[in-house]
C-alpha cells in the first residue's frame, strides 16, 4: 500500500511538471499567435527593426544582445571560476578554505538587482573612466575586428558592462559546482600522478581536470541558463537602446531588457511581439540545454 502511495505521489509531482512547462509554453504560443501571424515567424526572428510608429518588431538585435553577452561573460567567467576552484581545493591553505567558499557561495545569494545598481552606479563609471579608453585606443585600430572595440558613444552602459555584470553573477555557480567536483577526485588517483614524478600543475591538467570535465561542462551549461534568462541586472546597464550594435561598448537590448522595459505599457502588436520575444527566449534555453545534454552524454 505505502509502495504504491509513494509511486503515485512521485509520479504526479513528475506530471505536474511537465504540465507546468507545457502551460508555459502554450501561453507564450497562443499570445504570440498575433505577432508570427502579422510578421511570420522566421521573419519575425530576422527583422531587426524595432519600430513603434510603424508597428514594426523584430527579434534579431534583442537576440544577438542575449547571445554576445552571454558568450562574454561566458568567456571572463569560466577561466577565473576554474582558477579560483583549483586554488581553493588544491593550493589555499585549509584553515582559509571554509571562509573562501562560504564567501563564493552568498554571492550566488545576493539579488540580480543589487548587482544590477552595482553595476550601474560602480562598474559602469569605472569602465567608462578607464578601460574603455584604453581598449579603445589599442584594440579598435585593429584592422578587421578594431570596430568592435571602438567607443562611439559616451557612458559605461552598454553590453559589454551588462555581460560583465553577467560574469560575475554566473561565477559563483561555475566556482561551487568546480569545487565540489575536484573534491571528489580519488586520492589515489593524484598520489598515482605524484608518485610517477608529475608536477602539481601536470596533475590538475592531466588527473582533475579530465576527471572532472562532465561536472564542470555541467556547471557551465546552468550558468549559461542564468545569464540567458538574467532580466533585472542586465536591465540596469545594457543601456536599452534600439539600433544597431556598432561595439561591444554600444548601449544596446538584450530580450529580457525589452521585456522588463516595455511589458507595463505594451499593447496590441507590441504585446504580441514581447510574448513573442519571450516564446524565443523559452526556445533558445530549450534547444541550448538539449544540445549540452546531448554533448555530455556523448563525452561520458
Amino acid at each position: 500500500m505505502l509502495n504504491r502511495l509513494f509511486k503515485t505521489v512521485t509520479l504526479a509531482a513528475a506530471v505536474s511538471l511537465i504540465l507546468i512547462i507545457s502551460g508555459m509554453a502554450a501561453t507564450l504560443w497562443s499570445e504570440s499567435l498575433p505577432a508570427f501571424r502579422h510578421f511570420g515567424f522566421f521573419r519575425f526572428i530576422a527583422t531587426a527593426d524595432w519600430n513603434y510608429a510603424r508597428e514594426i518588431y523584430g527579434a534579431l538585435r534583442p537576440l544577438a544582445g542575449t547571445v554576445i553577452s552571454t558568450l562574454i561573460a561566458l568567456a571572463a567567467a569560466v577561466p577565473v571560476s576554474l582558477g579560483t576552484a583549483v586554488f581553493l581545493t588544491e593550493l589555499c591553505p585549509y584553515r582559509l578554505r571554509a571562509g573562501i567558499g562560504m564567501a563564493i557561495e552568498l554571492l550566488a545569494a545576493i539579488p540580480s538587482i543589487i548587482y544590477g545598481m552595482w553595476g550601474l552606479f560602480v562598474f559602469a563609471p569605472f569602465l567608462e573612466i578607464w578601460f574603455q579608453p584604453l581598449v579603445g585606443a589599442s584594440l579598435g585600430r585593429l584592422p578587421l575586428l578594431g570596430f568592435f572595440f571602438q567607443t562611439r558613444y559616451a557612458g559605461g552602459t552598454n553590453l559589454f558592462s551588462a555581460a560583465l555584470v553577467l560574469a560575475v553573477m554566473i561565477m559563483p555557480f561555475i566556482t561551487s559546482i568546480t569545487r565540489d567536483a575536484f573534491l571528489q577526485v580519488p586520492a589515489i588517483l593524484k598520489e598515482s600522478s605524484y608518485g610517477l614524478g608529475s608536477t602539481k600543475w601536470e596533475t590538475i591538467r592531466e588527473v582533475i581536470m579530465p576527471y572532472c570535465k562532465t561536472t564542470i561542462a555541467g556547471g557551465v551549461i546552468i550558468a549559461m541558463g542564468r545569464a540567458l534568462g538574467e532580466t533585472m541586472a542586465v536591465a540596469y546597464v545594457v543601456g536599452n537602446r534600439h539600433g544597431a550594435l556598432d561595439s561591444i561598448f554600444s548601449p544596446y537590448n538584450t530580450i529580457t531588457s525589452v521585456m522588463a522595459n516595455e511589458f507595463n505599457e505594451a499593447a496590441g502588436l507590441q504585446m504580441s511581439a514581447i510574448f513573442a520575444l519571450a516564446l524565443v527566449l523559452f526556445l533558445a534555453n530549450f534547444l541550448v540545454l538539449a544540445l549540452a545534454k546531448h554533448i555530455l552524454r556523448a563525452k561520458t
